[in-house]
């Protein structure tokens, strides 16, 4: 249920709910198309973003935000917004303040909104901050899955008090298939990051293999010794493991060069 505040007065006409509705099935609609596999993570928050603006009545611009809760000065695991003025305000929220309405929503788990960011006291030092860019009324969204709060979705518009509880429940009815869309792509982003370590790994292992084995010829150690030994040599010089492998290997083929040049 979203948050109660004292401009819930106005009373939207049956015929501006029915647009309203339409506008969320449409956003619903569009969420539903996004195939995950066809799109990156960074453009697939864009597109929802982007979705969002138009399901929700009043909006301006809108930011999609995934977070680590458990990180408080490096929140954000990825974002994307809707217009260059949502990514100015998500850089004052998360880089400059780590204060604002969607990292509220996140970790208390509901909706909040605010129609005079300016004078706000829920954020003392990002509301006044935000209004004097010309934003004045905020939605935010968790993005919400039943055993954990995958990031949250900022709705923004310049205009003061836009945001009423009919916007809030629209915006609610959007989250949820939205929070699905999200985990997924991140899913399927993840996998195919943890895909490329592993294709790296099996084309470095080979170097690794044989730096080692060149280790064990020089000092006799054991298959595990040769091992510590070349990864402390990389720790020692900051230095990718794979990397300093290599240069064992093309040292070795560099002396047996030598050694085999032909004499004039």
């Amino acid at each position: 249920m979203a948050e109660l505040t004292a401009d819930d007065d106005r009373s939207p006409t049956s015929q501006q709910i029915s647009a309203d509705d339409a506008d969320l099935q449409a956003g619903i609609g569009n969420l539903a198309g996004l195939v995950a596999g066809s799109l990156g993570l960074p453009e697939l928050l864009a597109e929802v973003a982007s979705f969002a603006v138009g399901a929700i009545p009043g909006a301006d611009g809108a930011g999609v935000t995934l977070l680590r809760l458990d990180r408080v000065d490096n929140m954000v695991a990825a974002l994307a917004s809707s217009a260059p003025f949502v990514a100015e305000i998500d850089e004052i929220q998360y880089v400059t303040l780590h204060e604002g309405p969607c990292i509220t929503a996140a970790l208390e788990r509901r909706t909040v909104r605010s129609g005079s960011l300016g004078g706000e006291k829920m954020w003392p030092r990002f509301g006044p901050r935000v209004g004097r860019l010309g934003v004045h009324s905020a939605l935010s969204l968790p993005l919400l899955l039943p055993d954990q709060v995958v990031g949250a979705i900022n709705v923004y518009a310049h205009g003061k008090d836009v945001f009423d509880e009919h916007a809030a429940e629209l915006g609610e009815l959007f989250a949820k298939p939205a929070a699905v869309a999200v985990h997924n792509a991140q899913i399927l982003a993840d996998a195919l990051s943890l895909t490329v370590q592993l294709q790296k790994a099996l084309s470095t292992r080979p170097v690794i293999d044989q730096a080692i084995g060149l280790i064990r010829g020089r000092t006799g150690r054991s298959v595990e010794d040769a091992f510590t030994h070349l990864r402390e040599m990389s720790q020692a010089e900051h230095r990718k493991l794979a990397d300093v492998a290599q240069q064992i290997v093309d040292e070795a083929v560099r002396r047996a060069r030598a050694r085999h040049k032909p004499t004039e």
